[in-house]
């Protein structure tokens, strides 16, 4: 496939609405709507007790209070993993000595080009929660069983947060409870 127009229709500071036509050597043509992403960094910050830390903040588009992993977009020129460090410290206050990359996913492929990094974040201190203004964040540390049970149950309805505990499963076996 070779992309042979893209128009921009929007753009604000978090995304960019293009029209693009895209074809095949065959002729196949895909005409879509996309919604253009610089992509986001997810934060499983785990402690030595295996607990799971959480936010909890309103999310407009799904209209209700959602608990899920810290997670942020990329800044121009910065790397998944310097989000992620960013994100977990203005979001929750915490820093993280050990970072380990255990997943990476679209979001919604079909009209959304965002990507996102889910990072394990371990050997954490505590500090002060630099929130934006437009955020509201209660933290909370979570049993790793009780998150299990969340997802199982609809209190937890967000795809980065069940990525990341089920990813997080395969990855420590030993630690489940």
């Amino acid at each position: 496939m070779q992309i042979i127009s893209s128009r921009e229709v929007f753009k604000n500071k978090l995304f960019t609405i293009v029209d693009e036509v895209a074809h095949d050597p065959d002729g196949f043509e895909i005409h879509r709507s996309i919604v253009r992403h610089p992509g986001s960094a997810v934060m499983m910050a785990v402690d030595r007790d295996h607990r799971i830390l959480l936010v909890k903040q309103f999310r407009l588009p799904a209209e209700q209070y959602l608990w899920e992993l810290p997670a942020g977009r990329l800044d121009p020129g910065e790397s998944p993993l310097e989000a992620a460090k960013r994100e977990l410290r203005e979001e929750t206050g915490y820093q993280a000595k050990t970072w380990t990359d255990i997943a990476a996913f679209w979001a919604s492929p079909g009209y959304v080009a965002e990507k996102m990094n889910i990072f394990l974040a371990e050997d954490l201190t505590e500090g002060v929660q630099e929130p934006m203004e437009d955020e509201r964040i209660e933290i909370r540390w979570f049993p790793q069983a009780e998150v299990g049970e969340m997802i199982r149950d609809g209190r937890i309805v967000d795809a980065k947060t069940m990525i990341g505990y089920f990813m997080y499963l395969e990855r420590k076996p030993s630690t489940r409870s």
